[in-house]
């Protein structure tokens, strides 16, 4: 073996030489290649590998489906914007390998009046919620607790409307929806306009149609829950909305926000509406992009 007390000159195999106790190492292009180099005069034991190995793009092995798999990943975090970043993470995955929906929004939500001191739930978080849960007539208390904890949402908002809709260990998803429209709303139109938004077929920024069947029982469940609401209100309210549904023209059975937005029930406060630390609802605005 040829002694050398200094760095011979590179070579096309070569890219550097690193200095070691002992002597100098070749780095090569293809790493496969580990010369030692003694400013000793005659041959030592034989040096361990350097703490330090380096390794190349060719030596790893990339699972194919990361690059991807992150990338999506990155792309919800950004659209859910979640206070707990590790536990919605945990939410995400748990979701991914299951094969159930994710906890995702559908786009960036931004509320403008409470941006900075309220986190709870939003027309996203909420339109989230239905697609985790809507799968049966009812769930589960402890499902839905998992579902709203793997959203980051305020636990305390949670148990208040629990308490309000006096659910048991079997919770009606449609009436637990309605109660989370009333938390997004002021009045009770405001309230069956989210659910229109939530429920609808129709594209983004259309007409926002549900069912009328659908529309009357939210909103005969929201009036009773209310309990200062007449009945006979209820029922004039209805029968307003169900001709218009059936003797329109082209309207088919269904209902739109446009069809109530005249109706007057700005004196009418919404059952069980609470913001995010289970207090009374701060009507805001919610701009989604």
């Amino acid at each position: 073996m040829e002694i050398r007390t200094s760095p011979p000159p590179l070579s096309p195999s070569v890219c550097c030489w690193r200095r070691r106790p002992g002597g100098f190492i070749p780095e090569t292009h293809s790493r496969s290649i580990r010369v030692q180099y003694s400013h000793q005069t005659s041959p030592g034991p034989a040096m361990p590998p350097p703490a330090d190995t380096m390794y190349c793009s060719q030596q790893i092995h990339i699972p194919p489906e990361l690059p991807d798999l992150l990338k999506q990943f990155t792309k919800a975090a950004i659209r859910t914007q979640p206070r707990d970043v590790l536990l919605w993470s945990a939410s995400y995955f748990s979701a991914l390998s299951k094969g159930e929906p994710l906890p995702v929004k559908e786009r960036l939500e931004m509320d403008v009046a409470t941006q900075k001191t309220d986190s709870g739930l939003t027309p996203g978080l909420l339109k989230v919620l239905h697609q985790q849960l809507s799968h049966a007539e009812t769930c589960s208390r402890a499902e839905l607790q998992q579902r709203w904890r793997g959203l980051c949402l305020p636990v305390t908002q949670l148990d208040t409307m629990v308490a309000l809709g006096n659910f048991g260990p079997e919770v009606p998803w449609m009436h637990f929806l309605a109660l989370g429209c009333s938390c997004l709303g002021g009045t009770i139109n405001s309230a069956m306009r989210f659910a229109c938004e939530l429920l609808t077929e129709d594209e983004q920024g259309d007409a926002a149609r549900i069912p009328f069947d659908t529309f009357a029982d939210l909103y005969t469940y929201l009036a009773r829950l209310d309990g200062d609401i007449p009945p006979d209100h209820v029922h004039g309210y209805l029968d307003s909305l169900r001709a218009q549904a059936y003797v329109r023209e082209r309207q088919g059975g269904m209902v739109k926000p446009l069809d109530f937005a005249h109706l007057d029930d700005a004196d009418m406060s919404v059952p069980g509406a609470v913001n995010s630390t289970g207090g009374p609802h701060r009507e805001a605005a919610v701009t989604t992009y």
